[in-house]
This record gives structure tokens, sequence and C-alpha cells, in this order.
């Protein structure tokens, strides 16, 4: 075995890969709990739970970023759970990065998240909001997200998915 397929192995981790499957298809996301345990954690948990199954993106601001994971759709919703405390670090927001959403209070993170467009679009969130995922495959699909704050005619998520629960039930 090479050293690339070794790290290319070691990165598709099923236990911190999720698979968010939008119409259009299917994004690939690695999450970091290195970074962001309890953020990781959170977003596992309610993945696994089904709550973000037919969430609409409802901000989505062409150049700078896509936000979903509110179930009224209106960016002022939640979980049923506790927010959580930051979790900043000095990881570079750039395309495809994945951040929690919050208030001014940087420890009301909840269930909202935004995936960056462009590497320049985000670069000034870094160290200010908790960095959890970065996406590995299908940004093109992020992409085409309908635009608006909100989108009058927003796209949903159909799932997400913890792929290793995929590979079990695959097993099966």
């Amino acid at each position: 075995m090479t050293t690339a397929s070794a790290g290319a192995a070691q990165a598709a981790d099923p236990e911190n890969t999720l698979h968010l499957e939008l119409e259009s298809g299917r994004v690939t996301i690695e999450m970091l709990p290195d970074i962001a345990p309890e953020h990781v954690a959170r977003i596992k948990k309610l993945a696994r739970e089904g709550f973000y199954d037919g969430i609409v993106w409802h901000r989505v601001i062409p150049g700078f970023m896509a936000q979903t994971g509110d179930p009224t759709g209106t960016g002022t919703g939640g979980s049923q759970y506790d927010d959580l405390p930051a979790e900043f670090s000095d990881y570079d927001y750039r395309r495809g990065t994945i951040g929690m959403a919050r208030t001014m209070d940087p420890n009301s993170a909840n269930s909202q998240f935004f995936i960056c467009f462009t590497n320049d679009g985000c670069s000034f969130l870094t160290g200010q909001y908790t960095v959890w995922g970065q996406v590995t495959q299908g940004m093109e699909l992020v992409d085409v997200i309908a635009a608006g704050e909100p989108p009058a005619n927003p796209d949903k998520i159909v799932s997400i998915r913890v792929a290793a629960d995929a590979s079990e039930d695959a097993a099966e």
C-alpha cells in the first residue's frame, strides 16, 4: 500500500464522514472531531435522529455561504438540545469549510451550519465561528443551491447520514 492510499483511507473514516443528500446529488463531508469534538458529536446525533431531513437552505449568499439547519426555515430556530460552547480554532475558512452558525453570543451554536463558497469569502470568520467539517466531494452541488435571504424557492436537504451507519446497513 502506498502512502497516498493510506492517507486517503485514513481521511475516509466512516464514523467521521457525512453524506449530505441534496435533490441534485451527494455531498461528502469530512468531520473534524480533533478541532470541534462537541460540535461534531452534535451534528452526528442530529443526523442519526433524522433532524436535518427536509430542512431548507434559508440563507444563501453568492460568493459567501449557504446556511441551513433551522427546522423553522427562518434562521431563528434550532434543535431541542442546549446550545454548545464555542470551539474556535485557527482552521482557515476556505471553499467547502463548514462552520456553525450562532448569534452574537459565541456560545449559542445549536443545529444551524453554513458551507463557504469561496476561499476569500469566509476567511474573516476564522477563529470566530466553530469549524466542524470540510466538503471533500460534491462542492459543485452546493454551488447551485438556490440563493436568497430567504430564497424564493429554497432547496431542501433530502437527508444527512453518518457514513458508518450506511456501511452497517449495507453489511446486513
